[in-house]
């Protein structure tokens, strides 16, 4: 096991990061450790609406999704439609903003910071990567 995929396993390292390498590195580590990978290319990816709607469909959102910040903090903390042992969200091609004003951006962060830290009090590794 390579030192990705080590690292990828260490729930108290789990958080929000800049990608620090390729990404067929990244997906061979996920692959290896099996941790469900999300992945959302922000290129076109303009307003707060767009932004959670591009999340519902990568983390394959339920019937039930509400399109709107509190739907998306409940559906990230929930994902029992998709068990796995850890998760990464990769968030490519976003600006500094990701698309979005710098209120929604700061909810939208608030938001990942909850969700890290609710799946490290549940023992599984939730890994945000920005590239």
């Amino acid at each position: 096991m390579d030192s990705l995929s080590l690292r990828l396993k260490d729930v108290r390292e789990a958080g929000a990061y800049r990608l620090g390498c390729r990404l067929d590195e990244l997906y061979a580590a996920v692959a290896e450790v099996g941790y469900v990978l999300f992945e959302v290319d922000l290129a076109e990816i303009e307003g707060k609406e767009n932004f959670i709607a591009a999340l519902a469909q990568a983390v394959r959102a339920p019937d039930w999704f509400g399109s709107n910040w509190d739907a998306l903090a409940d559906t990230l903390s929930g994902l029992s439609w998709q068990p796995a042992c850890g998760y990464v969200l990769l968030l490519r091609n976003g600006n500094d903003t990701l698309g979005m004003a710098a209120e929604d951006h700061n909810i939208a962060m608030e938001i990942f910071a909850d969700t890290i830290a609710f799946w490290k009090s549940q023992d599984k590794p939730f890994w945000i990567f920005f590239c």
